[in-house]
């Protein structure tokens, strides 16, 4: 059966690496993007060079009518969808929650959360035996700010965190029996550029300190994680997270 992949968000960081080992385990790869088209069509042509098949799809995956357009546009472009990973996110200028306001705890709601929900959708709709669908993998992308809070910085985008792990335990019970596996990756420390959207780039080193490990991780890491997760090595493997944050 043709494996057949959908990674949101996937034009940078840990999705960008998802793509790339993922192409060269022989997935056909979605690279969905939101705003640097650039980017993902840059990486589609990286994985085409060798040997791959990648194509590149704009989307806002917090938009359900963008959402059910991208997935029409897989199944019509690469066939029968076999793994997801929700993987697009957001964070903001670090501030503590007596600073916020609801315009922007409803963008991180919205990116984080939603986008989640209406994707799992879509392929639960495609994968699910009670569909008429062979199964799947699905694997979210959380973070470690889920179990730690991010006081201080980041503690609505910690809480939309939360919300996606509790999606994963849900949905994992909810489909087990149809097919799919529902897991999620909580990173820590990585070395990204979304450390740069809160207003400090250099972010990791600087935490680093803080980690047992006393380094920060790297976008690689997290990706063995997730195709490790979506293949058949973790078949028995649903509702379960794989902390990547050295230890912390």
């Amino acid at each position: 059966m043709k494996k057949v992949i959908l990674i949101t968000g996937a034009s940078r960081g840990i999705g960008a690496a998802t793509a790339r080992l993922a192409a060269a385990r022989g997935y056909a790869v979605c690279v969905n993007y939101l705003k640097n088209r650039a980017a993902a069509e840059a990486l589609v042509a990286d994985i085409e060079a060798t040997g791959g098949q990648a194509i590149a799809l704009g989307a806002d995956v917090a938009e359900e009518a963008q959402v059910v357009e991208l997935f029409n546009s897989v199944d019509a472009q690469l066939g029968t969808l076999t793994a997801l990973v929700n993987n697009a996110g957001i964070l903001e200028t670090q501030m503590r929650v007596d600073e916020m306001d609801a315009a922007r705890l409803n963008r991180i709601l919205v990116t984080n959360v939603t986008s989640c929900f209406l994707c799992a959708r879509e392929a639960v709709r495609r994968m699910s035996t009670r569909h008429g669908g062979s199964g799947g993998a699905i694997v979210n992308v959380s973070s470690a700010a889920a179990r730690l809070g991010s006081a201080g910085e980041y503690v609505d985008y910690a809480a939309s965190k939360g919300a996606v792990d509790t999606l994963t335990i849900g949905l994992s019970r909810e489909v087990a029996e149809e097919g799919i596996r529902v897991n999620a990756v909580r990173p820590g420390f990585i070395y990204t550029d979304i450390h740069a959207s809160g207003g400090e780039p250099a972010r990791v080193d600087r935490v680093k300190q803080f980690v047992p490990m006393k380094r920060g991780g790297q976008a690689g890491e997290v990706a063995h994680a997730i195709l490790w997760l979506l293949s058949d090595e973790a078949s028995y493997a649903t509702g379960t997270f794989i902390d990547l944050a050295g230890g912390r």
